[in-house]
């Protein structure tokens, strides 16, 4: 499931309410009601007004994009949801470790500096990720990868891990993400001829592969594509299968637990599997797509979306399709969404904290986005006991124009 948090357009001055289009998926069960408040902001990010809230409802079977349709530079929050169930993939665990380390960014608001120790540990299972620094990847943060991708060299068998792709080895997929046929619009099994295998990205980053024809039924398909029992590129425009976000936000960890972010795999099969597992103690970038750019659903520019789950749970318990007993994946309690679109000098980056329809439970921790030094952000965005800013429950958005801010993760 996406949620919607951002419409984005290059003029400031007639305010558009984003139509949102909603997708299908055979194995999802998911209705829900939302309600939608458009606020317009001007090219420097500052509220200008707000629109009356409009209610969408969604049938059981679909969900909601995350597209924006292209209206004036604008911001959708949710703020009422119900849901009812969804239904559940089953995972296999493994563990992942990795020893390199990087200087994050401070918060204004402290004078601490957050060194980021990037080891991971579970005891779900004694195998090991195959791809090269696990889950957090083999490149130092924003330095790119250097190993063009040849198409026709590897088999289908093989997954490439290495130079920002990282193995999602506890799905049972060989390491991929997810595995789409488009010819019968199914989804699993190997990488094998005629399907798109889907790859995920170390922290910071998004794969680049995706056809630029897509199925006319709005699933969105993306990854590798296995050909005669050789991986091909399906984007041949670039030779790298992952690149950098823009740099503008970091997830920081203040707690005694660690927290798994999982994003979705999309374009793909949208399974919230791929992880930024934040220690305790530590920072990882997190990915802020240039969704002018990045890949476009039927026109729509689309945001990076995660799934945030409780501290303490494991990212191979957490990157899964849950249900509605488990708390985890897309019932995980809250929801981040990440989006940057040129605008003036140096673009706005929309950074938002989102309710989770599946999941009306807060979090056992508090959450803020908060500006790094030197950083200029408009707007306040936080959820502490149950409430965003105080006393709502519809979600928030910062509009940040220079520098950097940081998702904090600290205890109430």
């Amino acid at each position: 499931m996406k949620l919607s948090t951002l419409s984005i357009a290059t003029v400031a001055s007639i305010a558009v309410s984003a139509a949102n289009t909603e997708h299908k998926h055979d194995r999802r069960a998911i209705e829900i009601d939302y309600v939608y408040e458009t606020v317009t902001v001007d090219a420097d990010g500052v509220t200008l007004s707000s629109s009356n809230p409009t209610t969408v409802s969604a049938d059981s079977g679909n969900d909601v994009s995350s597209t924006f349709a292209v209206s004036d530079i604008s911001t959708t929050t949710l703020t009422s949801v119900t849901a009812s169930t969804s239904s559940a993939e089953e995972e296999t665990s493994t563990s992942s470790s990795a020893t390199s380390e990087y200087v994050a960014p401070t918060t204004s608001s402290s004078s601490s500096e957050y060194v980021a120790s990037t080891t991971s540990s579970s005891t779900a299972s004694s195998t090991s990720s195959t791809s090269s620094g696990g889950i957090y990847g083999d490149l130092e943060a924003y330095a790119d990868p250097t190993v063009k991708f040849e198409d026709g060299v590897i088999a289908c068998s093989d997954f490439p891990s290495g130079n920002g792709v990282i193995a999602i080895d506890w799905l049972d997929f060989g390491g991929w993400t997810g595995i789409e046929n488009v010819e019968d619009n199914s989804t699993g099994g190997d990488c094998r001829d005629g399907v798109y295998c889907s790859y995920a990205c170390q922290p910071g980053m998004s794969k680049t592969q995706w056809p630029s024809s897509q199925p006319s039924s709005g699933v969105s398909v993306g990854g590798l594509y296995c050909d005669g029992g050789y991986l091909y590129r399906s984007n041949t425009d670039t030779d790298y299968l992952c690149e950098w976000g823009v740099e503008a936000a970091y997830a920081v960890n203040e707690l005694d637990e660690a927290v798994a972010i999982c994003r979705t795999d999309y374009p793909g099969t949208e399974n919230m599997v791929i992880p930024t597992y934040v220690e305790a103690g530590s920072t990882l970038p997190l990915t802020v797509v240039n969704e002018e750019t990045y890949y476009q659903w039927q026109g729509q520019m689309t945001s990076a979306q995660y799934y945030v789950n409780n501290a303490g749970v494991s990212y191979e318990d957490g990157c899964i399709w849950g249900d509605s007993s488990s708390d985890v994946g897309n019932w995980a309690p809250l929801n981040f969404g990440a989006g940057w679109v040129s605008s003036g000098s140096s673009g706005i980056s929309y950074l938002s904290l989102i309710p989770n329809p599946n999941n009306k439970t807060p979090p056992n921790y508090s959450v803020k986005i908060a500006a790094n030094d030197g950083a200029t952000m408009n707007g306040e965005c936080y959820y502490a006991d149950g409430y965003y800013n105080g006393d709502g429950s519809d979600g928030c958005t910062v509009a940040l124009t220079v520098g950097t801010a940081s998702f904090v993760f600290y205890s109430s």
